[in-house]
């Protein structure tokens, strides 16, 4: 865990998971104020989910790129994960069908 100072700074942590690989979520790119904007910019470009909580960020930010989420933030990752889920299946059905408007 790096120890960044993020008084007042925007953070922004992309995490990857796949439970074939993982035993837990693994951090991809963190970074704060310039750089976690352009991580937040680059998930949006490229249809990511974003979910926007400071203070989770705030701890997650200060875990290095590669590394797994620590046992501590399990339930916080998950709840998140739930939500992102909930919320592209209720885009998915505001979505109109291919070859309709």
């Amino acid at each position: 865990m790096s120890k960044r100072k993020i008084y007042g700074q925007k953070a922004a942590v992309a995490l990857k998971y796949n439970p074939n690989l993982n035993y837990a979520p693994v951090v991809v790119a963190s970074g704060l104020g310039e750089l976690a904007q352009r991580i937040v910019n680059i998930a949006d470009e490229n249809g990511v989910p974003i979910y926007r909580d400071d203070s989770t960020a705030a701890l997650l930010v200060m875990l290095n790129s590669g590394e797994h989420i620590p046992p501590e933030l399990y339930s916080v990752v998950a709840a998140i994960y739930a939500e992102v889920v909930y919320s592209a299946n209720e885009m998915k059905k505001l979505k109109p069908p291919r070859g309709r408007k």
